[in-house]
């Protein structure tokens, strides 16, 4: 009887509020039980998508290398330099027109594949809100850009090389960065409201506790913007843009329509992040270096070309003769696929550095894991390490899940696993 007594106390002791031994809070389970919640049909659309992206890296590459080759092989672009020298006596003028003659051909060869990878495949994925004369309308904008833009850039690189023959790399790659610079500068003030409405984020709870964030680590909030890009995606997104007097932080609308409260503060808080850590600065440093290494193999490679193919090229003099574009575009395509690994590893690092300062500021572990599994709809949720490595520009999905439950384990007193709700399914659409 006694026994039964004991027994029965011990029972009601373990029953007691506080008084029960939860089991130890495990990274690996809780990250195991968000990320097994994308299945099926989801998760082999997400794969499917993202995969299909490595091959994009490359055929663009090809397609690009394509191009410039048309343009050498019918010599068109000598034909370009011609016109230039028809109209223009100043090598400027000539390097301007035959510039805005190669993006003008650039443009047109290439929408085949401009098409099809910013348009048909997304329609497949059902992440494009657009219709086709839209999306086409906004390409318009961004050619019409370019053609204001490159001549210019291209006028003082070829400036440079004429005027420096030996060292003309080191020239160009300041010139490059400051066009970078530039561009960083009048982007968010001229360039992106041209394809989508900023306005201030209205405010309420959600703009309560992003300002209180942004106070707590002595962020500017005077201004917090927001844009309707679901006119374009359904992509949900924020990011840091301009530099100097134009940095500013921007949320999308879909972010704030499809996510929770903790989601959004997980998200702004990587961007204040970004921020903080000054990575704008840092990423313009990144690709001036970039920039001078592209410069220095085009100063070595491209002269061997131009003596060896100049004269079946329709008559390419040298590497100052603004006919040689199509040469040195190549180059740097090829250069950029190469380089591939290395500026998505950088950038990588820069948004694995927002993504802890945005758990510290927000303290939304499951807010931000589950936001990440959100991102599956158009990233790879659970790469291979050599995957994340060689083609992800952000950590993944799994990635970051994991240093979220790290974070709550080493941050939340008495952390709980939270079992989220499975994701919404989908169907594959065939390619």
């Amino acid at each position: 009887m006694r026994l039964k007594l004991l027994a029965v106390a011990v029972l009601m002791l373990a029953l007691l509020p506080g008084t029960a031994h939860a089991a130890p809070f495990d990274v690996e389970t809780a990250t195991r039980a968000y990320l097994d919640t994308l299945q099926g049909a989801a998760r082999a659309k997400s794969n499917a998508y993202f995969e299909g992206g490595y091959w994009l890296v490359l055929w663009g590459t090809l397609v690009s290398v394509l191009a410039d080759g048309l343009l050498l092989r019918f010599g068109l672009s000598v034909r370009f330099r011609a016109l230039g020298e028809r109209l223009f006596k100043r090598l400027a003028g000539v390097t301007w027109i035959t510039a805005l003659c190669y993006t003008v051909a650039g443009t047109i060869l290439t929408l085949p594949w401009s098409i099809y990878t910013g348009f048909v495949r997304e329609k497949q994925y059902d992440l494009m809100n657009q219709s086709l004369s839209d999306w086409l309308i906004d390409q318009g904008k961004d050619v019409g850009i370019n053609l204001l833009i490159v001549p210019l850039i291209v006028m003082a690189v070829y400036a440079v090389i004429r005027r420096f023959p030996k060292n003309w790399w080191v020239m160009a790659a300041g010139v490059i960065t400051g066009f970078l610079a530039f561009g960083m500068l009048i982007g968010p003030v001229f360039i992106s409201p041209l394809f989508n409405t900023y306005t201030e984020l209205p405010g309420g709870p959600i703009r309560d506790r992003i300002v209180a964030m942004a106070k707590a680590k002595n962020i500017p909030s005077e201004h917090i913007y927001l844009f309707d890009a679901s006119k374009q995606s359904k992509r949900i997104s924020a990011n840091v843009s301009g530099i100097g007097p134009t940095i500013r932080i921007s949320l999308n609308d879909n972010l704030l329509n499809r996510s929770t409260p903790q989601e959004i503060a997980g998200v702004m808080g990587h961007e204040m992040g970004h921020y903080v850590l000054n990575h704008v600065w840092w990423s313009l440093a990144f690709l001036s270096a970039l920039a001078a290494l592209a410069m220095f193999l085009v100063s070595r490679i491209g002269p061997a070309l131009i003596a060896r193919y100049g004269a079946r090229w329709g008559g390419i003099r040298d590497l100052g003769d603004p006919a040689s574009m199509p040469v040195l575009g190549i180059l740097l395509a090829v250069f950029g696929l190469l380089a591939t690994p290395l500026t998505n590893t950088l950038v990588r690092v820069d948004e694995s550095q927002a993504d802890a300062f945005g758990l510290d500021v927000a303290q939304e572990p499951d807010g931000f894991a589950s936001v990440a599994m959100k991102l599956s709809e158009y990233r790879k949720i659970e790469p291979s390490a050599l995957e994340e490595m060689l083609f992800f520009d952000h950590p993944s999905g799994a990635t970051r899940v994991r240093m979220s439950m790290q974070w709550k384990k080493d941050h939340v007193p008495n952390a709980q696993m939270v079992v989220p709700p499975p994701m919404p399914q989908a169907e594959l659409t065939p390619q």
